[in-house]
């Protein structure tokens, strides 16, 4: 693992643990672990494979992604703060979620780096999956599942709860500023 790795890493816990406390959700607090997402692309991923169980294993990463991050989501409190702004809160589930999701990731990635590889071999061996790249794709797509899942239930919410802040003043879907 490069230092880049670590701060990646970093970086997406800090941004829901930053939430714990609430913090007002922005179009630039939204589009942020998104960001590192599409970054983290560029950089590590190289196609997608599909020969053997290859696809199969990105799409239950993808779908394990997708699975944290709606229910981080969920247990993301949103609500309007005194200037009608949403504020969001992470709830201490949302948070144990997120950091176990980004955990997993990061763990496998150690233990890959770190001596692990002959036994990801051996697994990947006896179930049909041909490449290292696979594991980067289901990685990967694990991620891009949990944040625009949680991104977009929460910015969903966000926008229920203060349409104005997100259209520039027309309320559209509004309802007085209750809790989603």
């Amino acid at each position: 693992m490069t230092f880049t790795d670590y701060l990646i890493d970093i970086a997406l816990i800090a941004i829901v643990l930053l939430q714990v406390r609430g913090r007002r959700l922005t179009v630039r607090n939204l589009v942020l672990p998104v960001a590192i997402c599409v970054w983290a692309a560029t950089q590590y991923l190289h196609g997608i494979p599909t020969a053997g169980n290859d696809l199969l294993l990105v799409s239950l990463g993808a779908g394990a992604g997708v699975v944290l991050g709606t229910l981080t989501g969920a247990f993301t409190r949103v609500t309007a703060g005194a200037d009608g702004s949403p504020l969001a809160k992470a709830g201490a589930t949302a948070a144990i979620l997120w950091v176990a999701g980004v955990g997993t990731r990061f763990g496998f990635q150690f233990y890959a780096t770190h001596g692990g590889a002959g036994a990801i071999g051996r697994f990947s061996a006896a179930h049909a999956i041909t490449s290292s790249n696979a594991w980067v794709a289901a990685l990967l797509f694990m991620a891009f599942g949990e944040v625009l899942a949680r991104t977009a239930l929460v910015a969903f919410r966000g926008f229920r709860v203060a349409p104005e802040h997100f259209l520039g003043g027309s309320r559209i879907l509004g309802n007085g500023g209750s809790t989603y």
